[in-house]
């Protein structure tokens, strides 16, 4: 089996390109490839590339969600490739599945080149591929606008993400939609938030699906009502704990298949990639795709 290393030179808070080369050196010698992306869409493309080989291959996305959403996307449909995380990004969310303190067994490139394999869902979502959460409503303003505090020196991302829900909060919040979860009406009306899940954790730590689990072949759904501003500061605290399940403006349920249509495009967070849409479909995909799981 080939190990492919693609890194990121733009994620996190300064480049890791050449710290990061030395460490995989260290462990792998010559065996491996180590590629850098050179702008969006990159990763996906050099993905790709190597799953198309034929051959079996570990694909690890060196970066932060966003590369993790790439490198996802180029290698999806090719059984041969398998994927796995080096988290140098400012949140990586995503592997908070297997704790809020795995980051270091994700960093130790010794325990990935002895990892193992599982097999995970995926979120089919429109002509993407997800493996964490796909989200409207202020969640996904709020990752739209993050990206301008991740830019600013010594924000974490944890800190961009609080940062963007005070200014998102600030405007207009609630949106009016229809969600749907296999076909059946899950929620009419304005809503705060409504997210589908694959795993708990988004936003930079907020566990919003507390239930989800990576392989039981269903999304679990959840809205949360519009509130009134003075509210949301005590509501946000819940949230953010995966506490809210039990609260009246919470619908808390499972599905196979989930739908949203809204007045007017709103924005819609794909793994913390932004679309623009007023009509989204999202779908489990069972055992959709290898994970590497550090030893």
């Amino acid at each position: 089996m080939r190990d492919i290393f693609i890194i990121n030179p733009a994620a996190g808070k300064e480049d890791s390109t050449i710290a990061l080369t030395e460490q995989i050196r260290e462990v792998y010698g010559d065996d491996c490839k180590i590629l850098i992306t050179t702008g969006t869409g990159d990763a996906l493309v050099k993905a790709r590339e190597e799953a198309q080989t034929g051959d079996d291959v570990r694909i690890f996305a060196c970066g932060g969600d966003g590369t993790s959403f790439e490198v996802l996307n180029g290698s999806v449909g090719y059984k041969n490739a398998a994927i796995g995380v080096i988290p140098i990004g400012s949140a990586n969310d995503f592997i908070k599945y297997f704790g809020f303190d795995s980051k270091p067994r994700f960093l130790d490139l010794k325990r990935q080149k002895n990892g193992t394999l599982m097999s995970i869902d995926l979120i089919k979502a429109g002509e993407y591929y997800c493996m964490n959460q796909c989200c409207a409503g202020l969640d996904a303003q709020v990752a739209d606008l993050m990206k301008g505090f991740k830019r600013l020196p010594f924000v974490s991302g944890p800190m961009a993400y609080n940062l963007a829900v005070v200014k998102a909060i600030l405007g207009k919040i609630g949106i009016n939609m229809k969600v749907s979860t296999d076909g059946k009406i899950f929620k009419e009306g304005s809503v705060l938030f409504a997210v589908c899940a694959n795993a708990p954790v988004y936003g930079g730590g907020y566990i919003s699906a507390p239930k989800a689990v990576l392989n039981d072949g269903l999304l679990d759904c959840v809205t949360i009502d519009t509130v009134k501003k003075l509210q949301i500061p005590s509501l946000l605290p819940k949230y953010k704990a995966g506490k809210h399940e039990d609260l009246d403006v919470c619908t808390y349920g499972r599905c196979e298949v989930f739908e949203f249509e809204a007045e007017t495009d709103i924005p819609v967070s794909l793994d913390g990639e932004i679309i623009h849409t007023k009509s989204f479909k999202c779908e489990i995909i069972k055992d959709g795709i290898n994970f590497v799981l550090p030893e």
